[in-house]
């Protein structure tokens, strides 16, 4: 679904991301992985389009998007949950998931229900402020939002970090029940080992924004996980 190639990217002078290759298969969940300040983050964000690509190949599906702004690739279906959730504090629930609606590709003007059966709790406070919700409603929330665009791909980054444990493994069941009713692919930048090997096909290792590793979640060995994951 997502092909990258020799994807190179800089921060000033500094080079960050370092030829990579990653194929990303559609209808599976991968986990990138690594410690922190490794370049993870930095590549969502190339992903999303957020950040301008130094030199590399990117395409979804038949789709060049090495160049495409981020809303164009939020049109096409491409949907991102940053870091640290960043919702609108001072919009209301239906405000924050509202604001996803003019990407659409088919023009719909109302939040798709499904988004309420996944999260009921957004129901429940249409009407409250988003600054005004726990982590953990704020985290829903911020998935919500992602998925009113009716995404093909799903970008997690650290969807569990702050959370409490609860909301963690309804995190999890979420994501497997996305991929497993609605077929979508999902990228999920994750710390947590366990969470990780339970909601994750694939796993992607980072280390100084080189790719170390690939493969299925049952080769990731306790060898790898001491060489690039424990600090």
């Amino acid at each position: 679904m997502l092909q990258i190639s020799k994807l190179n990217q800089y921060y000033g002078e500094s080079h960050t991301l370092w030829d990579l290759d990653i194929d990303i298969a559609e209808g599976q969940c991968t986990c990138v992985m690594g410690r922190n300040g490794v370049g993870k983050t930095t590549l969502m964000e190339c992903i999303m389009g957020l950040l301008p690509l130094r030199s590399g190949v990117m395409t979804f599906g038949d789709t060049d998007i090495a160049r495409l702004p981020a809303e164009r690739r939020a049109q096409l279906g491409i949907g991102y949950v940053p870091q640290g959730r960043q919702i609108f504090p001072l919009l209301s629930v239906e405000e924050n998931l509202q604001i996803g609606l003019p990407a659409r590709g088919d023009g719909k003007k109302q939040v798709p229900e499904y988004i309420f059966e996944l999260f009921p709790v957004l129901k429940q406070m249409l009407g409250r402020r988003g600054g005004d919700l726990s982590g953990g409603q704020q985290q829903q929330l911020a998935i919500g939002r992602a998925l009113v665009i009716d995404p093909k791909l799903l970008i997690l980054d650290e969807p569990t970090e702050g959370i409490q444990p609860n909301i963690v493994h309804e995190i999890g069941d979420i994501i497997r029940r996305l991929m497993g009713e609605l077929g979508l692919t999902v990228i999920l930048v994750e710390q947590k080992l366990p969470f990780a090997r339970r909601v994750a096909d694939r796993f992607v290792i980072l280390d100084r924004g080189r790719l170390m590793a690939d493969g299925p979640m049952d080769e990731l060995n306790d060898g790898l996980v001491r060489e690039y994951l424990t600090v």
